[in-house]
């Protein structure tokens, strides 16, 4: 099997183990919201709580997110998977298209969300062609939503029948 038929397989394998969809956002050097939409998220410790993410070295706030020091994670509602289009587009105003403030810990918290975690970067890993920000929680607000899920390459609310499961 040639790379680029183990790199296939390897994409069609992870478009088909569903997650949940994030957008982290974050602020530049000059205080301006930025954010992205991820997928690459998970919990990594209860004592302290602490989460993780990554972001491909190609996308343009890498550095923001790296040297900042602390960031948002906004796990997304089942009904919002324009929002999560929109952040994961190119050359768009992502904050105009929804409605947001800034937290206490100055950073930018889109509404309207399933769940927000805010972290203080705790440690940054180079893995290939990402790189992992580990975050301590510092802060955490749940809205009484459904979260979206995403599953073959497709957006949206979990499904009843996942509830039976819990």
């Amino acid at each position: 099997m040639t790379k680029e038929e183990t790199k296939q397989l390897f994409k069609e394998a992870m478009g088909n183990y569903p997650t949940g969809v994030t957008i982290v956002t974050s602020t530049d050097m000059d205080g301006n919201p930025v954010g992205l939409t991820v997928n690459s998220f998970a919990s990594v410790s209860l004592d302290p709580l602490m989460v993780l993410w990554s972001i491909d070295h190609k996308v343009s706030t890498i550095k923001t997110f790296t040297e900042q020091g602390k960031f948002a994670v906004h796990i997304l509602a089942g009904d919002q998977q324009e929002l999560c289009k929109t952040f994961a587009n190119k050359n768009v105003d992502r904050f105009s298209t929804c409605h947001w403030d800034f937290s206490e810990n100055e950073l930018p918290i889109i509404e309207g969300v399933f769940a927000v975690l805010e972290c203080k970067t705790f440690k940054i890993v180079e893995a290939g062609d990402h790189t992992i920000l580990i975050g301590e929680v510092t802060n955490i607000k749940i809205d009484e939503k459904d979260p979206m899920l995403y599953h073959r390459r497709q957006f949206g609310p979990i499904p009843a029948m996942f509830y039976s499961l819990v």
